[in-house]
């Protein structure tokens, strides 16, 4: 049976495919309307959203990893939803400056800056709490 905190992760693991499937089908729109098959045809909103994909297929699957291994191992489901809100209201601040042309780069800072603070928080407390545990008796 799910922990509390393990079902919690289930929630940010359906919004990080959300936001994905939103990215996918914004480049798939600009792919269709200006016939680019392949590449970025030169398209320079298409080469935006490409990057918005890659990068979202770089940080959210070790930021879910990181999320797994932390319920799995005791981390409050109140502290599960801290960093999983946190990290999806940073990466769909980061999407729309991707997928919507003239949205000032702030946007991307921001919503990168969100995500990163949350991912390297949630690192850093798994990294102490496994020293703890396996290296200290805990």
């Amino acid at each position: 049976m799910p922990t509390t905190a393990l079902a919690a992760t289930g929630i940010y693991a359906a919004l990080c495919t959300f936001i994905f499937v939103w990215l996918a089908n914004e480049t798939g729109k600009v792919r269709r309307r200006e016939k680019v098959a392949l590449g970025d045809g030169g398209n320079t909103h298409l080469a935006r959203l490409m990057r918005g994909m890659i990068n979202c297929a770089e940080y959210m699957p070790i930021f879910l990893i990181t999320l797994v291994i932390a319920a799995l191992i005791g981390m409050p489901v109140w502290l599960v939803h801290l960093f999983g809100l946190s990290f999806i209201v940073g990466r769909a601040i980061h999407a729309s400056y991707f997928i919507y042309p003239g949205t000032p780069i702030m946007r991307r800072f921001v919503g990168f800056g969100m995500g990163f603070v949350s991912q390297t928080l949630l690192a850093i407390g798994l990294l102490v709490h496994g020293i703890w545990v396996s290296v200290l008796g805990g």
